[in-house]
C-alpha cells in the first residue's frame, strides 16, 4: 500500500500539495480578485480572497461551537455556493465534513447521523423539519438562509470567536491520511454505508485525473449534482480547491440546461439520463421547427456530424466529401447549436454513474461535443477509468487512470487497486474486509471485461445479472439501455427476468418529453399518467421496444412490456437520487404488475410483442 504522506499533486501556482487544506490556501493566493463561486446570472459572486476569509470566519464559528479535528459536521444543502464555504471550513480544522442527500427522511437523517456522530448540521430552512424529526445526537443547527428558533445562522456563525483558537495551526496540522469525508452509498442493497475517504485519496484522484483533463484556474464547470455524491464532490469542489476552477452552482438540478447558456463550462459531468434529456430537447425543438428547410438542413447537419464523428473514433480524420460536408455542417448548424445550448466552451465533457447508450456518445461527439465514458464508485474516489481525446472506445469505460490498477477476478468481477481507494467502510470492519482483500483490491460489484489494450466494459452489477429459467446470464442494463435509445419518450426501462422464461419490462415515460408530447398533441392534462395512456404514445413505444429488440439476442428480447402511469422521482422508492434503479424496492411496489406481465391471459394494459 502507498503511504498517504507520499502522495502528491502538482498545484498550478507550483510546487506540490499533499491535502486539501494545503492546496486551498495556494490556490486563494494565486488569484484573489478572480471569482471562485458563483450563481447563474451573477448575483452572487464570491472571489478566492472572499472565500479564503469566509473560510476562515466560519472555520473559528465552527470552533466556538466545538468542533475540532476527528469531528464529524453534517451538511444539508443544495448546490448553492455555501456548500463549499462551510465544507471547505470544516476542512481547514480538521474535521470531517459529509453530505446527506436533500431527499432523506427524518428516519434515513437518524441512521446517517448517529453512524456518523455529529453534533453540528449546516442546513437550509427548507430541511429543518425532518432534521428536528429525526432522534439524532445533533446539538447544533446552522442555516446558511438565516437562522430561526432551532437554529442559528451562518452569518452569526461567522461573526463568533474561538478563545485560543489557532486558525493557521489547525489547517496546517491537517495530515494527508486524516478522512476529508463520508460518502453515504445509495443504499439500493441495503442501508447506506458510509465510505471513508482521505485527503490522500482526493489527492490522488485528482492527480490522475490531471493528464486527462489539464484542468485549471481558467476553467469552469457547473455544479447541478448532490455534494453527497462522490462525482459533484470530485468534479467540482475537489477540482476547485485544487486547481482553482471556477464553480457554478444551480440549486435545482431540474434547472440545469438552462443554466448552461450562463455558466459555459470547459468541463463538466453529467449523469447519463442529463445527457439523454439535452438530446431530447434537441430532438424536440427541431420537430416544432416550422420550417421545413431549416429542419432538414439541421437534421442533415447532424447526421454528417456523427458520420464524422464516427471516423475520428476511429483513429481516422474526415475526408474527402465528408471532411468537406462536416466543416460546412459545423459552421451553418453545429456550432450555433453548440453555443444555444451554452456547451460552446466544453474541452471535456463525462458521463458516468449508471450506463449510457453508445448511440448517445455518438450524437454528442457528433455535435462538436465531447463526452467521454467513465466509471468509478465512491469506495475509489470517483472516476477510476475513463476514455479520453485519442484513447476512447464507445461502449466501453476507458483505461485505468494514473497509478490504478485494474484486474479481473475468475468469475469477471472488475477489481481495482491504487491511492484512490477509501480507508474503510464507518464503524463496518467486517463490510471493509468483505469490500477490499488482503492484497489491497476492491471487489467492485461489476462483472467486466478487459481488452488488449486495457480497455474496460462494464457488463452489469454483479448481483443484478438476470439469470433466466434456462440458466442464461444477461445484462439488464443491456436490455434496458436497448430500449432507451431507440425513443426519448422512454425515461426509465426496467428488465424483468429472473428465474423467468423470457423478458419483459416496466417502461416509465420522461416527464419532459412526455409534456412536449402533449403539447405537440394538443392535450391540457400534460402529466406523464394522461400521455401514458394516449394510444400514439402506446404506438411509438411499442415501435422502440421492437427497434431494441433488434439490437438484441434473442434470448435477451422483451416479449411483453407495460407502461407506468406514473413519475419516478430522485430518491424515490424507484430511483436513487442519482438516478439508479432500486431494483427490489421496484420489484416489490410492482409484484402484481409483474406477475401480469406473465399471465396466461394478460390484461390490455400489457403490450405483446411476441
Amino acid at each position: 500500500m502507498t503511504n498517504a504522506d507520499e502522495i502528491t499533486c502538482p498545484h498550478p501556482a507550483g510546487g506540490t500539495v499533499s491535502t486539501l487544506c494545503e492546496a486551498f490556501q495556494r490556490t486563494a493566493s494565486m488569484r484573489p480578485d478572480a471569482v471562485a463561486l458563483r450563481v447563474p446570472g451573477g448575483q452572487i459572486e464570491i472571489t478566492w480572497r472572499e472565500y479564503a476569509d469566509r473560510v476562515r470566519a466560519i472555520a473559528t464559528g465552527l470552533s466556538a461551537l466545538g468542533v475540532k479535528r476527528g469531528d464529524t459536521v453534517g451538511i444539508m444543502l443544495t448546490n448553492r455556493p455555501e456548500f463549499n464555504l462551510v465544507d471547505t471550513a470544516a476542512l481547514h480544522l480538521g474535521a470531517t465534513p459529509f453530505s446527506i442527500y436533500n431527499t432523506s427522511t427524518p428516519e434515513q437523517i437518524n441512521y446517517l447521523f448517529s453512524n456518523a456522530e455529529n453534533a453540528v448540521v449546516i442546513t437550509e430552512q427548507q430541511f429543518l423539519q425532518p432534521i428536528t424529526n429525526a432522534e439524532t445526537g445533533i446539538e447544533h443547527i446552522v442555516t446558511v438562509d438565516g437562522g430561526s428558533d432551532s437554529s442559528i445562522s451562518l452569518s452569526d456563525l461567522e461573526s463568533r470567536s474561538s478563545e485560543g483558537f489557532d486558525f493557521e495551526a489547525a489547517w496546517r496540522a491537517v495530515r494527508p491520511d486524516d478522512i476529508a469525508t463520508l460518502i453515504y452509498t445509495s443504499g439500493t442493497t441495503g442501508p447506506p454505508k458510509g465510505v471513508e475517504i482521505p485527503h490522500s485519496s482526493i489527492v490522488a484522484e485528482v492527480n490522475a485525473l490531471i493528464p486527462i483533463l489539464e484542468v485549471g484556474p481558467d476553467d469552469s464547470t457547473a455544479s447541478y449534482l448532490p455534494s453527497a455524491h462522490i462525482a459533484d464532490r470530485v468534479a467540482c469542489h475537489y477540482a476547485g480547491i485544487m486547481r482553482g476552477m471556477q464553480i457554478t452552482s444551480v440549486a435545482d438540478p431540474k434547472a440545469i440546461a438552462g443554466a448552461l447558456p450562463d455558466a459555459r463550462p470547459t468541463i463538466w459531468f453529467a449523469v447519463p439520463r442529463v445527457w439523454q434529456k439535452i438530446k431530447a430537447g434537441i430532438e424536440a425543438k427541431l420537430a416544432e421547427e416550422p420550417s421545413p428547410v431549416k429542419k432538414k438542413l439541421a437534421n442533415w447537419a447532424i447526421e454528417t456530424g456523427i458520420k464524422a464523428a464516427r471516423e475520428r473514433l476511429a483513429g481516422r480524420q474526415p475526408a474527402g466529401l465528408l471532411g468537406a460536408q462536416s466543416a460546412l455542417a459545423d459552421k451553418l448548424v453545429l456550432a450555433k447549436l453548440r453555443d444555444t445550448l451554452g456547451l460552446d466552451r466544453i474541452r471535456w465533457a463525462a458521463s458516468g454513474a449508471s450506463a449510457i447508450p453508445p448511440e448517445v456518445l455518438e450524437y454528442f461527439h457528433g455535435l462538436g461535443i465531447p463526452v467521454y465514458e467513465v466509471w468509478g464508485m465512491s469506495e475509489s474516489t470517483g472516476a477510476t477509468t475513463s476514455n479520453a481525446a485519442g484513447a476512447t472506445k464507445i461502449g466501453t469505460v476507458g483505461k485505468a487512470v494514473s497509478r490504478a490498477e485494474v484486474k479481473l477476478a475468475d468469475d469477471g468481477e472488475l477489481l481495482v487497486r491504487g491511492p484512490v481507494l477509501m480507508r474503510g467502510y464507518r464503524k463496518q470492519p467486517e463490510k471493509t474486509a468483505e469490500t477490499i482483500d488482503s492484497d489491497g483490491w476492491l471487489h467492485t460489484g461489476d462483472i467486466a471485461e478487459i481488452d488488449s489494450e486495457g480497455f474496460v466494459k462494464i457488463i452489469d452489477r454483479k448481483k443484478e445479472l438476470i439469470i433466466n429459467e434456462a440458466g442464461k446470464n444477461m445484462s439488464p442494463t443491456n436490455i434496458e439501455n436497448a430500449m432507451k435509445a431507440a425513443s426519448s419518450l422512454i425515461g426509465q426501462a426496467v428488465a424483468i427476468g429472473d428465474n423467468r422464461p423470457y423478458v419483459t419490462a416496466l417502461i416509465v415515460l420522461d416527464p419532459d418529453a412526455a409534456a412536449a408530447r402533449a403539447s405537440s398533441l394538443g392535450m391540457s392534462d400534460t402529466s406523464v399518467a394522461a400521455v401514458a395512456k394516449r394510444p400514439e404514445v402506446r404506438e411509438e413505444i411499442t415501435r422502440a421496444a421492437k427497434e431494441g429488440n433488434e439490437r438484441l439476442s434473442r434470448v435477451e428480447q422483451i416479449k411483453r412490456f407495460r407502461i407506468v402511469a406514473a413519475e419516478w422521482e430522485p430518491g424515490g422508492v424507484e430511483l436513487t437520487p442519482t438516478l439508479k434503479l432500486k431494483r427490489k424496492p421496484i420489484a416489490d411496489k410492482y409484484k402484481a404488475e409483474i406477475e401480469e406481465l406473465y399471465a396466461d391471459s394478460p390484461g390490455e394494459d400489457v403490450i405483446n410483442l411476441a
